[in-house]
């Protein structure tokens, strides 16, 4: 099959990336399509693959604020001639055009959180500026109708977790399977622990970071957040001189802090959460809000999980922890992740890739005719 491939956009190396590394592996020869990209962030695999941009691409340093204008640019790619069609979507992704005889499959990281169910916050809570709130009703109003009427473009839905199948039918009333999205959980290790806390995530609002550099400022303990984003001014700002910022890290220098790390935190609610499988295949305990991915990716002895997303909740859960961790043993935290490996996708994905045909036909009845002679 003429296979392609569609990310919403190429700018980094994060989750939906990886998931796509995985699923040239097993299209091989699919071309890819996105909305905006970055050939400096491109992995060797994506390396070897054609990759259209859309018309949006010039402009991709404002490409958060384009979002009104991505459904056009989503409907602007030609994909007439393609057999397969795989859209990866957590930003815009699905609403690709195809024709009557491709199948399209949407893996997806969950339903358009800004439009949904973070939408209150986004708009009440995260948004300062006045205009810009009163800007977002009408303009996120469209963008949830497109959203809602481009799922129907999709023939088969894949949720990347529990999580987001009960999201996808929240939000579409569509069906999906889950397959669990690849982490390497082989190259990650094991080292005897440092003293310090470690957060790996892009500094945005809805991580909820703000709640773990507050703690950790509070109680002294040595905290170590790996990523960017537009929050780190703000997080900087709320931060003692314990709480240290590296931006990002080397695949290398990444692994080490994994492995030398005495816990790993996750205080936000995530969709799946691979940095959290990455922290188990480490041998590291995790302290999550028990609350969306970490509820499944995290086993019973693999730490603390906490209900509320306040911070003496996350504080209370670091004491836990710290009265807890020897009695966590690295093997078995490490023996969990595999599950969640590179191998358990490949072959999940690949049947069911190997499995589609294009979209459902019907077979053609011919209507009756009655005639009566007179």
């Amino acid at each position: 099959m003429r296979s392609a491939i569609v990310h919403y956009w190429l700018l980094g190396r994060r989750g939906g990336e990886k998931v796509v590394d995985a699923l040239c592996a097993l299209l091989p020869d699919a071309d890819i399509f996105t909305l905006f990209s970055d050939p400096s962030t491109f992995s060797p695999v994506l390396r070897g693959h054609r990759i259209t941009t859309s018309f949006l691409n010039p402009l991709r340093r404002g490409y958060r604020s384009l979002l009104p204008l991505m459904p056009m640019a989503l409907e602007n790619f030609d994909l007439r001639g393609y057999d397969l069609v795989v859209s990866s979507e957590s930003g815009p992704a699905k609403g690709v055009l195809t024709s009557s005889s491709t199948a399209h499959i949407c893996y997806c990281h969950t339903p358009m959180r800004y439009l949904w169910d973070l939408y209150p916050a986004y708009r009440l809570e995260w948004t300062s500026s006045a205009w810009k709130r009163a800007a977002m009703a009408p303009l996120s109003n469209y963008l949830r109708l497109w959203d809602f009427a481009s799922a129907a473009r999709v023939d088969q839905f894949v949720a990347n977790s529990r999580n987001v199948q009960s999201r996808i039918w929240k939000t579409y009333r569509r069906q999906a399977e889950v397959i669990y999205p690849p982490v390497d959980v082989g190259s990650f290790y094991w080292e005897p622990p440092e003293d310090y806390y470690l957060v790996v995530s892009e500094l945005v609002a809805y991580k909820r970071l703000d709640v773990a550099v507050r703690v950790f400022t509070r109680n002294g303990r040595p905290l170590r957040i790996v990523g960017d984003g537009p929050e780190y001014r703000s997080l900087r700002a709320l931060a003692g001189p314990n709480v240290q910022f590296t931006g990002r890290l080397s695949d290398t220098e990444l692994r080490e802090s994994y492995a030398r790390c005495r816990a790993f935190l996750l205080p936000g609610e995530e969709d799946f959460g691979m940095t959290t499988v990455e922290a188990l295949a480490s041998g590291k305990p995790v302290i999550a809000l028990r609350r969306g991915g970490a509820v499944e990716t995290v086993p019973p002895n693999g730490g603390v999980l906490y209900d509320n997303p306040a911070d003496d909740s996350l504080a209370r859960a670091v004491f836990l922890l710290e009265e807890l961790e020897d009695r966590i043993c690295a093997e078995d935290l490490q023996a969990w992740a595999i599950q969640f490996g590179e191998d358990e996708f490949a072959r999940k994905m690949g049947r069911l890739l190997r499995s589609v045909s294009p979209g459902p036909t019907e077979e053609r009845v011919e209507p009756e005719h009655h005639c009566s002679r007179r």
